[in-house]
């Protein structure tokens, strides 16, 4: 099985798997019929410092990938949170799901990263 980007605004490319969204505030616009998603796991999300900090401004990309990084790995629910994938991985797709514009400098992207390193 495999892990899998998506967002959340799209139409979704995979009602079969397992759909976390990762957001710590819940996407504009989408209710949560729509959503399409089993679980919210918004704690995992960059604490509200280092998303305001961040923004969504590209240049600040990689200085933000290292501090959420740090945080992730000193987050109380990084172990629990990479079970649940690992749990679900066994039968089906995960998808993680973020409601950000930009699909290449996001805070999914940075975790997926992290999650791909913490299951080899």
């Amino acid at each position: 099985m495999r892990l899998q980007l998506e967002r959340i605004y799209q139409q979704p490319q995979n009602t079969a798997g397992y759909r976390i969204l990762v957001d710590r505030l819940w996407p504009r616009g989408i209710s949560k019929v729509n959503a399409h998603l089993d679980y919210w796991f918004k704690d995992i999300a960059p604490s509200n410092e280092l998303r305001s900090w961040f923004n969504h401004e590209p240049q600040k990309f990689p200085i933000f990938a290292e501090k959420y990084n740090l945080e992730l790995q000193a987050n109380p629910k990084t172990s629990q949170f990479i079970q649940l994938v690992q749990q679900h991985l066994k039968t089906e797709d995960v998808i993680l799901l973020y409601g950000a514009k930009d699909q290449q400098h996001n805070q999914a992207v940075v975790l997926y990263n992290f999650v791909k390193q913490q299951l080899k």
